[in-house]
C-alpha cells in the first residue's frame, strides 16, 4: 500500500465542505465520501467556521485585512512642518559652526 500524497485544500473548498456539514442534510460519512476527505477533517473545518463566523458580523464587516483610511492632507502637512524644522535647525547649526559636513 502506498500513501497518498499530501493535499492542500483551498479556503473556498474548506468553506464549501464546512457549510455542507452545518446544513446537516447529509451525515459526516456521506460528506467525507462526496468530498474525499476524512470525517475528522470535516468536523475540524466546521468548528473553525463556527468560531470565525462571528467575525464576519463584527467591526469591519468581514474585511479582515481592511486598512483604516489614510488622511493624506494631514500627512503632507506633517512632512512640510518637519521640512521647515530641519531647514531651520540646519541654518542655526551652520551659523553656530557646528554643522561642517554637507548632507
Amino acid at each position: 500500500m502506498s500513501r497518498r500524497p499530501r493535499r492542500n485544500h483551498t479556503p473556498g473548498f474548506k468553506a464549501k465542505v464546512a457549510l455542507a456539514a452545518i446544513k446537516g442534510d447529509r451525515t459526516l460519512a456521506q460528506l467525507a465520501e462526496q468530498f474525499d476527505v476524512h470525517p475528522n477533517q470535516i468536523t475540524s473545518w466546521k468548528a473553525q467556521l463556527e468560531e470565525g463566523a462571528a467575525d464576519v458580523f463584527g467591526p469591519g464587516g468581514g474585511n479582515g485585512a481592511a486598512q483604516p483610511a489614510i488622511d493624506v492632507k494631514s500627512l503632507h502637512a506633517k512632512i512640510g512642518e518637519l521640512t521647515l524644522e530641519n531647514d531651520f535647525l540646519e541654518g542655526a547649526l551652520n551659523k553656530a559652526g557646528l554643522l561642517s559636513a554637507k548632507r
